[in-house]
């Protein structure tokens, strides 16, 4: 098994805080999204960068993988930390604080697209059963799929934020060879669990939806955010810019005098309501482009804006 360090991944300091892991994770994910980059490696990038992220951006998630990070590079081995064949093992860390791994087992995704790695397993598990403690995943990647007839049955799907905006349907193979169709509705979000009444030897089964980030999109419960770049003419004039939605584009008035930050909101275009009723908001979030590569006449023309200018945008800064 191999460590991961996640910090390295993500390219942040061991110290870097929330605001700045998320801002890693989003530029790498736009960098790396399947959506926009088909070149070799991209896919397999772009999960360890979601796994990296998952395992960073909770708080409780992000204690345990530190002191399993402060032990390996303290020279504590993995297969100490670990123990083998996936034993729950115990490690004494700095100011007599134990940590203790739970019995976990690589989990394969259950429709193809690969889960997270072992190392990531190892450290948090995966699932609850009926009482709410942890359980083990099986080999072929249900939680609960053994013979303890107390444990529902339970696994992770990944749909994109396209689907989790339209809603899609899924052939999933449930534990014993039976396969069944499963609706995932609209406007679902990750964490949220979909419960299969009776779907495996008359046990309850149980989907946790996993929705996957987007190159463009950033999502916040059921409103969205996209930014959308625009040029110095259009920031200072105003300006109908064209914009993306996830269904379709729509074109926006840009007021004059824009500045880079502002944030414009299109009302009723983010996620569907998961109970019906509507959808959340999508806002657009304006970024002035300075030109590269001017023209003669361009050169001049900002040459003869500068001489004109009364404003001084500095005035703020001075003591």
């Amino acid at each position: 098994m191999e460590f991961k360090d996640y910090y390295k991944i993500l390219g942040v300091d061991r110290a870097a805080d929330q605001k700045a892991i998320n801002q890693a994770f989003r530029r790498l994910a736009r960098k790396y999204h399947p959506d926009v980059n088909k070149g070799k490696g991209a896919e397999d990038r772009f999960k360890e960068i979601n796994e990296a992220h998952q395992a960073l951006n909770d708080q409780q998630k992000r204690a345990q993988y530190d002191q399993i990070y402060d032990a390996y590079k303290s020279g504590v081995p993995l297969n100490d930390l670990f123990g083998g064949g996936g034993a729950p093992r115990g490690w004494s860390g700095p100011g007599g604080v134990t940590f203790r791994v739970g019995d976990a087992r690589d989990l394969q995704d259950v429709f193809g697209q690969g889960g997270f790695s072992d190392f990531f397993q190892q450290i948090f598990g995966f699932g609850r059963r009926a009482g709410g403690g942890p359980t083990s995943p099986q080999p072929d990647g249900w939680a609960g799929a053994a013979a303890d007839e107390t444990t529902a049955p339970e696994a992770v799907v990944e749909i994109t934020l396209d689907e989790a905006y339209h809603g899609v349907h899924r052939q999933i193979e449930l534990p014993g060879s039976k396969r069944i169709d499963v609706k995932i509705p609209k406007g679902v979000r990750s964490g949220q669990t979909i419960r299969l009444p009776g779907a495996a030897a008359h046990r309850d089964v149980y989907l946790m939806v996993q929705v996957l980030p987007h190159p463009l999109f950033e999502r916040t419960d059921d409103d969205l955010t996209i930014e959308v770049p625009m040029t110095v003419a259009e920031a200072a004039l105003g300006a109908q810019v064209d914009v993306p939605t996830l269904d379709g584009k729509v074109t926006m008035t840009v007021p004059p005098e824009t500045q880079t930050g502002r944030r414009l909101r299109l009302k009723g275009l983010g996620m569907p309501h998961a109970r019906g009723g509507g959808r959340g908001d999508l806002y657009v979030r304006m970024k002035v482009v300075t030109p590269t590569g001017l023209t003669k006449r361009q050169r001049e023309l900002f040459e003869e804006l500068l001489t004109t200018q009364t404003e001084d945008p500095r005035a703020g800064l001075k003591l």
